[in-house]
């Protein structure tokens, strides 16, 4: 069966045609911001991709809000808050954070009486001394190395309107979950969660993540591309770990270039390429949403669900 059947296709100019808005509350420093780095981002992109998108969201969630509101007349309860939720896949090195952050922002703007918050799935790995323990620390960012029960039940917590929700974080540049760090989730109006699992089914669980989504996108790209932008992102993250011994790549850029350019590879031919064929990309049917890029980033195609 043809996996685009149930998607309609749009190519970037159909796509800006949906709303033709010129009017773009940011300027290019913004933009810069807020990019992962060595990803691209351009006033033109958020013109011609990303305002549509959150416009199309607007709508999704106004009858989100009006189908609460009749679920509790219906039910004779009172109308509760619940947290509209929408989830963000898609591999390493593909540009999912920068996507994350710009939607955050764009709803902020577009919708300021909300609560619009942004939280990462990297903190629900397992530490890196839990992961040496379980001998999978090859295996990092691949399924098993999630500690899903937590983030299911972080995921309840905010659907349900906890008022103080707290998630672990990560951070790359000392590889590992910081625990001493966690971000405070209270009662957002809608949150969007981005992370290589978003989309993902564990055979081992009766719940997934997507099951609390209100929405998904799936990030694509070929993965010859997203191969050359991990190494570009990993280079760059060498410029910055020089002068700072806690940084886990602090020994890679004290050593020869090639040498640390070969480990990269190595892990992604190893552990990320695998990771994304074998439990990433199946996802990619999974979502609402397809944002399809190209070379520089540049977002070519867009297929969004029928249903």
């Amino acid at each position: 069966m043809d996996e685009w059947m149930n998607y309609e296709q749009f190519d970037r100019q159909t796509w800006h045609a949906f709303f033709p808005a010129d009017t773009v509350r940011l300027n290019q420093e913004n933009l810069d911001d807020i990019k992962s780095l060595n990803d691209r981002i351009s006033i033109e992109d958020v013109k011609d991709v990303y305002l549509p998108l959150i416009k199309l969201l607007q709508l999704h969630y106004q009858n989100f809000l009006e189908w609460q509101m009749q679920k509790a007349n219906f039910l004779r309860q009172p109308v509760r808050r619940v947290p509209y939720i929408i989830g963000i896949a898609g591999s390493v090195a593909v540009g999912k954070s920068t996507i994350a952050r710009l939607l955050s922002i764009l709803l902020n703007k577009l919708l300021p009486d909300k609560r619009v918050e942004l939280m990462t799935t990297d903190g629900f790995l397992y530490p890196n001394a839990e992961l040496k323990r379980r001998g999978i620390m090859d295996r990092k960012g691949f399924p098993e190395s999630y500690d899903m029960e937590k983030l299911l039940k972080f995921l309840n917590d905010v659907k349900a309107g906890e008022p103080v929700v707290k998630a672990p974080t990560y951070s790359h540049q000392v590889y590992d979950v910081q625990p001493d760090k966690p971000l405070v989730i209270d009662r957002p109006d809608i949150l969007i969660v981005e992370g290589i699992n978003t989309l993902q089914l564990p055979t081992n669980q009766r719940l997934y993540v997507s099951d609390y989504f209100d929405w998904s996108i799936y990030v694509d790209a070929d993965p010859d591309l997203i191969e050359c932008w991990y190494l570009q992102r990993f280079g760059l993250l060498l410029k910055t770990a020089f002068t700072d011994p806690s940084n886990y790549y602090y020994p890679y850029s004290k050593g020869s270039r090639d040498d640390a350019f070969k480990m990269a590879k190595d892990v992604w031919k190893s552990v990320d390429l695998p990771n994304l064929k074998d439990f990433i990309l199946p996802t990619k049917t999974r979502a609402n949403l397809i944002l399809h890029k190209t070379h520089g980033h540049v977002v070519d195609r867009l297929y969004l669900r029928r249903d």
